[in-house]
């Protein structure tokens, strides 16, 4: 069965082909390389043994995404990560994220509709909570008014995905709401290496240990959590990569419930921004240079998942640990610069 992976060359991406060829699966990438390198496909097949199928798209043109499809018409699911990700800069740069977040999935949705049947993965969000009532947040949590441009267009995203499955009795779609994906494989042949610089905690921790960056910023030391910085729900990409599998093995065996479903992927725990930064000096040994500074404008306070819809229904649970997580990335982090 050949699957369509969007920004299958990116961070989550790379990670759920590795755990797709390996459950079977015949994946072709589509990814139009603003955040990732052609090089990521010769760390897949050394994993896998297999090299992808890799075309170089911008999802925004439409006339290409049609011109994809007629190429390969076998296509028979898609898992959809392709998108700008990065809250602080959604917030500067609206409409790149409006553009770039939506346009890319109503193209590859009016040409996966056209098909007898298909499966659709959505990579979305906690975001799509903004800051919950209740912790940890389960899925009918109300969707709340996005704290940023990049949230919001997780909840238009659903939103579009949820209508379009009320209309087509061929297409079946999984909204995975994950919270913070960090780690890399255990080979170090793949992981996150953001291009520029990084607009998340983890990279930014790994490549101020490197070297790289001088100190590392923690936005804010005021907020009413237990050491006064934000909390996060820290998942094992890995973890996260083996869902998205489970996700789509679900809708190919006719074993969803409705033909739209969301679940939530976490650990379950959260964990302050400076517990993470102990947590990394502990597993690498790295005393790390970090200062405070201003709040971030859309960030919430804490967010982390109640997990036992993905446990109990879709038969998914989390295995790796915060530090597991870090000692991997680290790991990542030194292979890619050359540090012993």
């Amino acid at each position: 069965m050949k699957i369509l992976v969007t920004g299958g060359l990116g961070f989550i991406g790379s990670h759920t082909v590795v755990e797709l060829q390996n459950a079977g699966y015949d994946v072709v990438i589509i990814d139009d390389l603003s955040n990732a390198s052609e090089s990521v496909l010769d760390g897949i097949q050394k994993i896998t043994g297999t090299k992808p199928d890799f075309e170089k798209i911008d999802l925004r043109d439409r006339d290409a995404v049609s011109a994809f499809f007629k190429k390969y018409s076998d296509i028979s699911g898609a898992i959809h990560f392709a998108a700008s990700k990065a809250v602080g800069e959604s917030v500067n740069k609206p409409l790149l994220y409006y553009e770039n977040n939506l346009s890319s999935l109503i193209y590859l949705l009016q040409e996966l509709t056209k098909k007898d049947a298909a499966n659709f993965i959505f990579s979305s969000s906690c975001t799509v909570y903004g800051q919950a009532d209740e912790l940890p947040i389960t899925e009918k949590a109300p969707v709340k008014p996005a704290e940023s441009p990049y949230g919001n267009t997780k909840q238009i995203g659903e939103e579009i995905i949820r209508d379009t499955a009320k209309i087509y009795d061929n297409f079946n779609a999984i909204a995975l709401r994950y919270f913070n994906p960090i780690g890399a494989h255990e080979s170090c042949e793949i992981g996150e290496l953001p291009l520029g610089v990084p607009q998340n905690l983890v990279p930014f921790i790994t490549q101020t240990a490197a070297g790289l960056r001088q100190e590392l910023s923690v936005f804010g030391d005021d907020y009413p959590t237990s050491d006064g910085t934000c909390v996060r729900d820290y998942i094992h990409v890995v973890d996260l990569a083996k869902a998205h599998v489970m996700a789509l093995t679900r809708l190919v065996e006719d074993k969803n419930e409705t033909n739209y479903e969301t679940f939530n992927l976490g650990t379950g725990t959260g964990s302050s921004v400076l517990e993470v930064i102990h947590t990394f000096e502990e597993v690498s040994g790295v005393d790390l240079s970090y200062k405070i500074v201003d709040r971030r404008e859309g960030d919430v306070v804490a967010a982390y998942a109640d997990t036992v819809k993905a446990n109990e229904v879709l038969g998914w649970k989390s295995q790796l640990t915060l530090a597991e997580a870090l000692k991997s990335a680290w790991n990542w982090e030194k292979k890619v610069r050359g540090i012993n």
